[in-house]
């Protein structure tokens, strides 16, 4: 039972479902990707080099010649399918780059939020004589007219 708990304990805390939201519309994204890879990015290119249908493209490693993919794995031949190899390339790509992207944004980010959060240069000092509140900058107390030395940045 304490075993459970734990779990659940850890299970519920909150970096664990964002990760889990993460796989999850990572996952619908990789989807997407496919999509747009197989659907939309491959049948132009493929008919740009003249009609070809890249999840088409294959080597029967039986020896034997099979015209369609779906030919050669309905007769179990070894095939080496080259041309989803190259989708998947493409697709990996793409999600590279918008990985890429995500991240270069959040670093961005990130380096304003430090910025916002530095604490400002102090704009005043103490006088070491009369201990009033003088400009970071004066070299002589305005409440006690004692010289100072300039501040040290």
């Amino acid at each position: 039972m304490k075993l459970f708990q734990e779990f659940k304990k850890f299970a519920l805390r909150g970096n664990v479902l964002d990760m889990a939201i993460g796989v999850i519309l990572g996952a619908a994204f990789g989807k997407i990707v496919t999509s747009m890879v197989t659907d939309v990015i491959m049948p132009p290119i493929g008919l740009l080099l003249g009609k070809v249908d890249f999840s088409a493209l294959f080597l029967s490693l039986s020896g034997k010649s099979y015209a369609t993919l779906a030919e050669a794995k309905a007769a179990n031949a070894a095939t080496l399918n080259y041309g989803l190899f190259i989708n998947a390339v493409i697709d990996f790509v793409i999600v590279a780059f918008v990985v890429f992207l995500l991240v270069q944004q959040f670093n961005r980010l990130m380096e304003r939020t430090k910025k916002a959060e530095a604490p400002a240069a102090p704009a005043t000092r103490d006088c070491p004589y009369c201990l009033n509140s003088i400009p970071i900058k004066a070299t002589r107390c305005a409440h006690c007219t004692s010289e100072l030395k300039p501040a040290v940045a």
